[in-house]
């Protein structure tokens, strides 16, 4: 490994003698290649929707009613979602860095930094699952007539989710049903751009400004219409790309080069980056480009009465935020495989906890630099057990109605299978989000001045080197 990211940092000295171009200059492809005029030469065509109107008679009283009727036709349909993380809300069975035991990363069981944890909470939470009545710990994974096909396939303007997944009273069930079609952006978008509680509040590259972008918020939404599933295309329902807040393992080979060359820059010095560099690095340049979004959340200064309400600063029932726009990414050595903080595990108040970590390093070959927004918060943990709590917050008796943490945090034992002694505290915490989406035109992308020179947005330092490789040349 003294090989790629060595040479590269070489390279990049040698070459900064000559002159300093912008990264960004995308070239043409080789001949052979899809043809870059037209990009949608390298996806996967596929055919055109069927109108289900007609084949929809109803009437249906229920979400399970639809299902039902959709399974006559798409006879495997339920079953394949369900061998899927969009129903399970869990992995298989893995290995993790220093664990003896095999475990399970999800929604389902883990937690976050943002609304904590689904256990006890299932009211809210599920209403973004991909399902009918997730109300508890009881819920029956296997009925595929809870499967629900709507959300990902109905006219959003039609069909909306409400508490533990159902149908949101008053939705025209016939009507959404007819409205089927192949998922769009706002089918996505109905679960993903508005995690963690609202509108771009998880996610720095994700946000409803997506629905309708321009070319220069995303370069394959807006200038090419790109729908989600026309980079994530499912086979058997199986959509590829991970997150590692809910799944340490890549699952898939989802990746830019799957359209792109793997040399695709015509300025050889560009293209020496891509052994260290991951794509995204030059291509999404900011973080919440338009709509601002969640870096910080602290659950200790909830529940006061003293303090004005804003949902971008402060909310009684939720404490103390910090909202950034145009935010510049944290950069990490990423391999594709991450650590992640289990429930139970000890913890050191007194130091941040990382709930999910990206692996990789400078003398990894199969890392590269990766752009992340870091989530920061302060979350309640047992301050006899040393380990964090999920406290129930929806809900009689949960901490939004009677803004008791003792009480909110002794309810959920059942729920968590966590010990709760009765001495609470709350304890920094982070967790990282990759950044992949709201692709820039290549005009907008990184210049090399941004990364190399005086006002370097890189701490170097951390990521291994010396100092700028364009001029201390190789790694520590």
């Amino acid at each position: 490994m003294t090989s790629f990211k060595y040479i590269w940092a070489v390279g990049l000295a040698a070459t900064a003698l000559i002159i300093i171009l912008p990264i960004a200059l995308l070239a043409q492809r080789d001949p052979g290649q899809p043809n870059p005029a037209d990009p949608w030469t390298a996806v996967s065509p596929t055919p055109p929707p069927t109108n289900h109107i007609g084949f929809m008679t109803g009437p249906f009283e229920s979400g399970t009613d639809v299902t039902a009727a959709c399974l006559d036709c798409h006879e495997n349909a339920a079953h394949e979602l369900m061998q899927t993380a969009h129903w399970t809300w869990e992995s298989k069975p893995l290995a993790l860095p220093d664990r003896d035991e095999l475990v399970t990363i999800g929604k389902a069981n883990q937690m976050n930094n943002y609304c904590i944890g689904i256990a006890g909470n299932w009211q809210k939470c599920t209403a973004c699952h991909a399902g009918y009545g997730w109300e508890d710990n009881s819920f029956d994974f296997e009925d595929e007539t809870k499967v629900d096909c709507l959300v990902c396939h109905a006219d959003t303007g039609i069909y909306r989710k409400g508490d533990y997944g159902l149908p949101l009273e008053g939705v025209d069930l016939l009507a959404a049903a007819e409205s089927v079609g192949r998922p769009t952006r706002q089918n996505c978008g109905s679960c993903h751009f508005s995690g963690g509680g609202g509108d771009a509040v998880k996610h720095g590259d994700l946000d409803p400004t997506l629905s309708f972008p321009s070319e220069n918020l995303d370069v394959h939404m807006g200038r090419l219409n790109f729908q989600c599933v026309d980079c994530h295309q499912a086979t058997a329902h199986q959509i590829p790309g991970h997150a590692i807040s809910v799944n340490p393992l890549p699952q898939d080979d989802l990746s830019c080069s799957g359209c792109h060359t793997d040399v695709p820059h015509q300025d050889q010095r560009i293209n020496l980056h891509l052994d260290a560099v991951a794509c995204q690095t030059c291509h999404v340049p900011v973080g919440a480009p338009r709509l601002a979004t969640k870096m910080d959340w602290d659950w200790s200064t909830a529940g006061q009465d003293l303090i004005e309400e804003d949902p971008y600063i402060y909310m009684k029932m939720k404490g103390n935020f910090i909202y950034e726009q145009r935010f510049i990414p944290t950069y990490a050595w990423y391999n594709g495989y991450a650590d992640r903080y289990l429930m139970g595990d000890k913890i050191d108040p007194s130091q941040v906890t990382l709930l999910n970590r990206p692996l990789g390093d400078i003398n990894d070959p199969s890392a590269k630099i990766w752009p992340f927004k870091v989530h920061t918060g302060r979350q309640p943990y047992d301050a006899i057990n040393n380990y964090f709590l999920i406290p129930v917050t929806a809900g009689e008796g949960g901490y939004w109605h009677e803004y008791d943490w003792d009480q909110a945090l002794a309810l959920n034992v059942a729920n968590t299978g966590l010990a709760y002694s009765g001495e609470y505290g709350f304890a920094p915490t982070a967790m990282y989000w990759t950044m992949t989406h709201m692709v820039t035109p290549k005009e907008q992308a990184l210049q090399c001045t941004v990364c190399h020179g005086d006002n370097s947005r890189m701490d170097w330092t951390a990521l291994g080197y010396y100092g700028d490789p364009i001029y201390w040349g190789g790694r520590k």
